[in-house]
């Protein structure tokens, strides 16, 4: 699901002045959180890289062609791979379409959600409803648990309604999922098993893309809060239709459990992949708070408290997913920099310095 906002963003808009910022190879000039940057993908859309317990894997989600596939799968790397002349292993069926993939603690398994028990087919991808930009939340999405190979072990929802957007806290024992089974959007968690399920998010409005801090005693997450009666009966009836507008997001931080829930941004437009920095102070997300048409997408830092917001990447399209090494030593995330003026949308892995 969150990888959804990555490639319907991305068509809307191309390339054009990136290579003019460059400082040296793929770091742009002001960039200076990075030491060094290596591109691992080249070509599709490839999102949402997520570290094994151990730092030694990754496990994303690609719809790159060249690679056999129709719609977004996940596809399993070492933390020192590139795919410019060869190919990943893809760890899921092959089938519907898969979102959200995170390692679970045994770094020998992953958690996914995907649509194909509903249908092997890839879902229809719409993009605007009424004029207005949406994506859509498949009712199909269960959350599954499989093997480095590509098995099936688990299958850990299977309540009616979307059901995605999972990862793991890092004490290894709860998940954090996004879930409509209430006819809201809401954050629930659960065991490591599936068993435990509770809901820890209760207002009106789509949240998800939830994570744990390093101790995992907090939780990080995007939200739309809509308020005003226009607001809310927009948001419904598009909910009604399996669909969400993602267009005003802001970042939300709470407890574990969802107790002492705050609001942390307040800056207007698309606010969202958020993650703790290594330290546990600070949080790392994409926003385009700054761009008046909708892009740019950048990296921003900003502390627990809301203050001191600071600027990490300087792109002209789209910086997002940023996810920290477990040792804090190296970011991955997304970008559309070095991509020739496609829509491509690639992983890149930096060394991270504060």
């Amino acid at each position: 699901m969150k990888h959804l906002f990555i490639f319907l963003i991305t068509i809307s808009f191309i390339s054009c002045k990136s290579e003019d910022k460059q400082k040296s190879n793929l770091i742009y000039e002001d960039e200076s959180n990075f030491k060094s940057i290596r591109q691992v993908t080249f070509g599709g859309d490839n999102a949402e890289a997520y570290w094994s317990f151990d730092d030694e894997k990754l496990v994303f989600q690609s719809n790159n062609s060249d690679w056999g596939v129709g719609c977004d799968q996940m596809f399993i790397m070492n933390s020192d791979d590139t795919f410019d002349d060869s190919k990943p292993n893809m760890v899921s069926t092959g089938k519907g379409r898969t979102t959200c993939s995170y390692f679970l603690p045994d770094n020998k398994h992953i958690i996914y959600a995907s649509t194909h028990l509903k249908d092997d087919n890839c879902p229809e991808v719409p993009l605007r409803k009424e004029g207005k930009y949406v994506w859509p939340i498949y009712d199909s999405f269960d959350i599954f648990i499989s093997d480095l190979d590509g098995n099936i072990i688990n299958q850990l929802t299977d309540e009616k309604g979307y059901d995605a957007e999972a990862t793991v806290s890092p004490l290894g024992d709860k998940i954090v999922f996004t879930s409509t089974r209430n006819g809201d959007i809401d954050l629930y968690t659960m065991n490591i098993d599936g068993a435990n399920v509770k809901q820890i998010t209760f207002d009106l409005g789509y949240d998800g893309g939830a994570f744990f801090s390093p101790d995992g005693s907090k939780i990080i997450f995007r939200s739309s809060r809509p308020k005003s009666e226009e607001q809310i009966k927009e948001y419904q009836d598009l909910l009604d239709q399996g669909l969400v507008q993602p267009t005003e997001m802001e970042l939300y931080i709470c407890d574990s459990d969802g107790k002492n829930l705050r609001q942390l941004t307040d800056l207007g437009n698309a606010n969202w992949s958020p993650v703790f920095h290594p330290s546990g102070e600070k949080i790392l997300f994409s926003s385009n708070f700054e761009s008046e048409r909708g892009f740019p997408f950048n990296l921003y830092m900003i502390d627990l408290d809301g203050k001191n917001l600071t600027r990490v990447t300087h792109s002209e399209t789209f910086d997002a997913f940023p996810v920290f090494s477990r040792d804090g030593k190296k970011l991955a995330f997304s970008s559309n920099r070095n991509n020739n003026g496609t829509r491509e949308t690639n992983l890149f892995i930096a060394e991270w310095k504060d």
